[in-house]
């Protein structure tokens, strides 16, 4: 056995920090490497084994004094026969003896060994020194629950469904005969809980005074009203309620019995969510919630179907109940809650909606409830091709060029350091590789293929150096214990906290699809194609129960886009912010699917990319009203919490990178930032106040004009001219992105017009562009090896050549 390594000084933590943890307040930083120091031994006893993949490699463990994942303790038996589901909203579950707040929306709860806390989450205005305000919905333990007859135990994932979870909290000492299990399922009102033995105790808060809102004629049910929301629990037939004092009441359960379904009640009949209290109405409400209040949700599960001669994705969403019998009531499917991107502009369950009219306003906007096992959406998947064909050189601008040769050339001798500016991790070092071959799309379409294979030579070189495995400092590593690919050098808390695999990864699979187009064989599975497919299992496994990969890992398929932090640090769930990078991510898993024929593959990219595209107009972009706060007058969210969303970043808080983190990386990809010109103008005149209240403040952009080239990109989704106008060929670019590859994607789009939405075609890889005057620009790509036909929606039809880029240019 090796010798184990002593654990990092503080020192060296607090230097790690400084390059990994960033924009952490100074305090929680402190306490985060007090609590790293403490925990964190480093200690690496098991030998490193290299296990080949093709002409590639990963190792068993991680070399010297590289850390390896977290572990994740908190699993019953069964769980732990899987790969742990990190990186999803209850995952602080798995990792701490005391996990964090769980937003389940509409819900909040917290398990710990005091009580099952649970609470309805209310609106909380928080101003910042940024002089603008944040969105907080923060738990606030309304109803506590404790078994009577034993002492809770730490919390362990005893089941995962698709949105659903069973949590157990069996006491320590004696798990296998005592257990307190809780169910919970994004969207649902109720938490769902089995007691093995004895009754069970509700105690109230202290310092909110309850009021009763029931007339207590029902001896299983008990309504409450605390902090200006409504609250009811309800008890299997024969059970009954006792009071012991102001705040605390004992639910007595028949032998047998012991099930308890706790709610909170719709805004339409609580007493501030009402314009007057309405006594019919909420007796009304208890007795429907009576009815569905033992279809217990067992489990839950999400299927994704795309059809390509309509360009649509279709999502079921299914759930699989336990009807408990009580009261003699006959079988009812359960509540669920669905958000506004599941409920707007979806006839398919206006109808369900309307059957109810209950809802909860929420963090995510309004969620409203249907009672159903399952249910459809639709969106429209609307395509991007590899890259974009040549442009007109030299490039026009107002009444003076620029010559694109130039800049390409320019660019293409400072390729190398390009790739490795600041970081020497996988985040950067993956950037820095679609960065190149970003550029060495445009170099090979403007016709320099010798600066395109220059550059392929390049990016091959440094892939080989990570993939091999050989390398002392760069290399893969797959953990069996937690079911993940992690890369060193750690950059941003991947290993320790599986922060971020997605950002990171999607580089990498983007960079290697684009590298695949032009030499297939090295893309191959036999050479260094394995690899790939590795790091898309890691962020995209579709099975569920597998013990190599989760399933899923970064998405939540109910919310509709991906989560970044592994461990679910904070009092405010997880985040997630820049959901550009995820994008990026579904979009490489679409051209490597494309470019290997795997069809499921594409068919789940292709669900990850119009999914979370669609997450992104509703609650970061907000485009179409229904989710931010009146009070809140950023004109984006830049950071998405479950209980908070805010216009920050985790490193900085100057305006220009706040905004910037959700745009980049702009690619052939980005077209969805179309949807809407009039946000895209909105969001960028923000800028001009916020950089006057950060200069105000004291504060200084370094530089002036910090990425002013992803600001002229984002605004050629609206107006191309203007947005060559304000691009400064000699000003700053952001570090995944150059010169040359702005100032094609600013051309393109002004001889040929922006992204035209509207129009789809029958096939994966495809775009249309329109310009003012209404004249149109149809591409696709054919990545199979045989022709096809593309039929686009407008009656536009188009031959394709194998493995060819074809326009009606």
């Amino acid at each position: 056995m090796q010798q184990a390594l002593p654990s990092p000084s503080l020192t060296q933590l607090a230097n790690l920090a400084k390059s990994s943890f960033l924009g952490a307040s100074q305090g929680l930083l402190v306490t985060f490497l007090f609590g790293l120091y403490l925990t964190i031994g480093c200690t690496n006893s098991a030998k490193a084994e290299l296990v080949s993949v093709g002409a590639g490699a990963y190792v068993t463990a991680p070399r010297g004094i590289d850390v390896s994942p977290p572990p994740a303790l908190h699993r019953t038996a069964s769980m732990a026969n899987q790969a742990a589901p990190t990186n999803q909203w209850y995952s602080s579950i798995l990792f701490s003896d005391s996990p964090e707040v769980i937003f389940v929306q509409p819900l909040a709860v917290k398990f710990a060994r005091t009580g099952f806390e649970l609470s309805r989450p209310i609106k909380t205005v928080v101003p910042t020194e940024r002089r603008d305000v944040e969105i907080h919905y923060p738990h606030s333990p309304a109803l506590t629950f404790t078994p009577t007859a034993f002492k809770l135990g730490t919390a362990q994932l005893a089941q995962r469904g698709d949105w659903s979870v069973a949590v157990s909290q069996a006491p320590d000492n004696n798990p296998d005969l005592s257990d307190f299990q809780v169910t919970l399922a994004h969207g649902s009102p109720f938490a769902s809980m089995k007691l093995s033995q004895g009754d069970l105790r509700l105690e109230l808060p202290k310092n909110s005074p309850a009021q009763r809102l029931d007339n207590g004629q029902d001896p299983e049910v008990i309504a409450l009203e605390i902090a200006g929301a409504a609250y009811a629990v309800f008890l299997p037939e024969g059970g009954s309620w006792e009071r012991k004092s102001p705040t605390e009441w004992i639910a007595h359960l028949p032998t047998g019995k012991g099930l308890v379904a706790a709610a909170a009640l719709p805004d339409e009949v609580t007493l501030e969510g009402s314009e007057h209290e309405n006594p019919s109405l909420l007796q009304e409400v208890l007795s429907t919630f009576k009815t569905h209040a033992f279809a217990f949700i067992s489990d839950t599960r999400v299927d994704w179907r795309f059809d390509p001669k309509r360009s649509q994705v279709t999502t079921e969403f299914i759930v699989t109940e336990n009807n408990n019998a009580n009261n003699n009531v006959k079988v009812v499917p359960p509540f669920l809650g669905l958000y506004p991107h599941q409920w707007l502009n979806n006839p398919s369950v206006s109808k369900a909606l309307e059957d109810t009219h209950l809802s909860y306003q929420t963090l995510r906007g309004k969620i409203r409830l249907m009672a159903a096992t399952h249910f459809e959406t639709q969106t429209t998947y609307t395509g991007f091709v590899p890259y974009w064909p040549a442009v007109s050189n030299p490039v026009k601008v107002g009444d003076k060029t620029i010559d694109l040769s130039d800049l390409l050339g320019k660019d293409i001798a400072k390729a190398r350091p390009m790739m490795l500016e600041i970081g020497s991790g996988p985040y950067w070092q993956g950037k820095g590789l679609e960065r190149i071959t970003q550029l060495m799309n445009v170099a090979e379409q403007q016709g320099d293929l010798a600066g395109r294979d220059k550059l392929l030579k390049l990016l091959k070189e440094r892939i080989q150096k990570w993939f091999s495995g050989q390398d002392s400092k760069d290399y893969f590593v797959y953990d069996k214990s937690l079911g993940t690919v992690v890369a060193y050098p750690e950059e941003y808390f991947a290993v320790k906290q599986m922060n971020d695999h997605h950002f990171h990864y999607g580089y990498w699979i983007r960079a290697m699809a684009d590298i695949a187009l032009r030499d297939p064989e090295w893309a191959s599975d036999a050479q260094w194609g394995g690899m790939v497919n590795l790091l898309v299992k890691d962020i995209a496994t579709s099975e569920r129960g597998r013990s190599d990969f989760p399933f899923l890992r970064n998405f939540d398929p109910y919310e509709g886009h991906s989560w970044a932090s592994g461990v679910g640090l904070g009092p405010f769930g997880n985040n997630q912010e820049s959901s550009s990078e995820a994008v990026n991510a579904w979009a490489g898993l679409i051209q490597w699917a494309e470019v290997k024929g795997d069809v499921p593959l594409r068919d789940l990219g292709i669900f990850l990319y119009t999914t979370e595209i669609n997450a992104i107009n509703h609650y970061w972009f907000d485009i179409h009203h229904q989710v931010f706060a009146p009070e809140y007058k950023n004109a984006e969210v830049s950071m998405l919490f479950g209980g908070k969303y805010a216009h920050n970043t985790w490193w900085i808080d100057e305006p220009r990178q706040i905004h910037g983190i959700n745009l980049l990386p702009i690619t052939t990809a980005s077209n969805y930032l179309a949807t809407d010109p009039a946000f895209v103008n909105r969001n960028l005149a923000a800028l001009v106040p916020e950089m006057a209240i950060y200069a105000a403040r004291g504060k200084h952009a370094q530089p002036d004009d910090i990425w002013q080239d992803i600001f002229a990109e984002y605004q050629a989704y609206s107006n191309p001219q203007a947005a060559l106008a304000r691009w400064d060929r000699w000003g700053s670019f952001e570090l995944g992105d150059t010169r040359s590859h702005a100032l094609h994607l600013m051309a393109w789009m002004q001889e040929h017009g922006t992204p035209d939405l509207s129009v789809t075609a029958d096939t994966t890889l495809y775009s249309v562009f329109k310009l003012p005057n209404g004249q149109k620009t149809h591409l696709a790509f054919n990545a199979s090896k045989t022709p096809i036909t593309v039929h686009f929606s407008d009656g536009v039809v188009m031959n394709v050549p194998a493995q060819k880029l074809r326009g009606d240019l």
